[in-house]
């Protein structure tokens, strides 16, 4: 999993409540247990008409978002059924971080254990920002974990609460299989004791 630190690009400005994980990923697109190829099927039915052409007031389909890393999001975001597809799909388009004043608790969890950062704001702040991010490519928001801090373009800070072991994951880009593995000399020193003690193990 590739490590959070700072990040500063554009955010997209998606200020739909209740943005579900079907919405994310239609469950069409879930018979396939591969992490990538997702990203061109995110927000699916929001994005594509029916003949798979693009909706043009979709606003990832415009010009100025198409590079979007960062979503400002309405409440509720990710609600619905708890798929894993969906940071996926979010990652595999290239959205490491969504901003929000709440989230699904599994969607909120499936999310750090794929390298998305759901930070909780509140409504006020997610205003600024979400009219900050209206502003297009030009208008670039930096997301600071260390710090825990989102600024926008022009220059307003604002401090976000995080776990502080969920923080440590994402800096040092560990997963849970990246948890277990530094655990590996504890582990491969338990085996050898074990097998010492009851080979017929």
């Amino acid at each position: 999993m590739d490590k959070f630190t700072t990040l500063t690009g554009i955010a997209a400005p998606m200020a739909l409540v209740n943005i579900d994980t079907d919405m994310i990923i239609p469950k069409q697109f879930l018979k396939t247990i591969k992490r990538s190829g997702l990203g061109k099927n995110l927000f699916d039915e929001m994005r594509y008409n029916q003949d798979g052409s693009e909706k043009p007031d979709f606003v990832l389909n415009q010009p100025a978002y198409r590079q979007s890393e960062i979503i400002v999001a309405g409440d509720n975001f990710g609600c619905g059924s708890s798929r894993e597809h969906a940071p996926w799909a979010l990652l595999d388009f290239g959205i490491r971080c969504v901003i929000s004043t709440s989230f699904a608790d599994i969607f909120y969890s499936n999310c750090f254990k794929n390298g998305i950062l759901p930070i909780v704001m509140p409504q006020d702040v997610v205003d600024v920002l979400m009219e900050d991010a209206r502003k297009g490519a030009n208008a670039r928001m930096t997301v600071d974990l260390e710090n825990q801090t989102v600024t926008t373009s022009d220059g307003q800070s604002f401090g976000f609460e995080l776990d502080p072991f969920r923080k440590h994951c994402l800096m040092n880009g560990l997963d849970d299989i990246g948890l277990t593995m530094e655990k590996a000399a504890s582990i491969d020193s338990y085996e050898a004791r074990v097998s010492g003690q009851r080979p017929w193990i």
